[in-house]
């Protein structure tokens, strides 16, 4: 995953080695621990005394997700739902290029709508087409496998 575009710092940049390695730490720890069970101790701004925080299955999984990419090394942006992205963030996401993308908007494919004269795509319809095209991405492998091991 390597997403480009504003958000976190390993947005712009690979991760360290140093980043890595915390990151497969800190996975392999939350990991270990049981759904919903997982706490975090942080020091509290205002009283600098440590204060636990239980993360919920959803929190957890985000978190495990997010290190699993960067200890592998990945560049990763989160990219919130909701966001509008311009052409070029788009494309990025999608990992191709951007008259490419501009061609797919125009023949109806991925919904967008105009801020003056420039295109802007909700993030949540350029996931969904991501989703599309992967589906149809495997179940074309698929059948390739399949028709593979019948010449077998």
């Amino acid at each position: 995953m390597n997403f480009s575009g504003k958000g976190l710092p390993f947005g712009n940049r690979l991760p360290s080695a140093d980043d890595r390695q915390i990151a497969n730490q800190l996975r392999r720890i939350l990991a270990s621990q049981k759904a919903g069970e997982a706490k975090l101790r942080v020091p509290d701004p205002n009283t600098k005394k440590p204060v636990e925080i239980t993360l919920t299955p959803t929190m957890s999984d985000l978190f495990l997700e997010l290190l699993r990419h960067i200890g592998s090394g990945h560049a990763v942006t989160l990219v919130p739902i909701q966001q509008m992205l311009t052409t070029q963030q788009a494309a990025d996401l999608l990992d191709m290029s951007r008259p490419y993308l501009i061609k797919l908007i125009e023949k109806g494919y991925i919904p967008h709508n105009m801020v003056g004269r420039h295109r802007r795509l909700k993030s949540e319809d350029v996931f969904a087409y991501k989703a599309a095209r992967d589906k149809i991405r495997s179940k074309a492998i698929d059948e390739l496998i399949a028709d593979g091991a019948d010449l077998d």
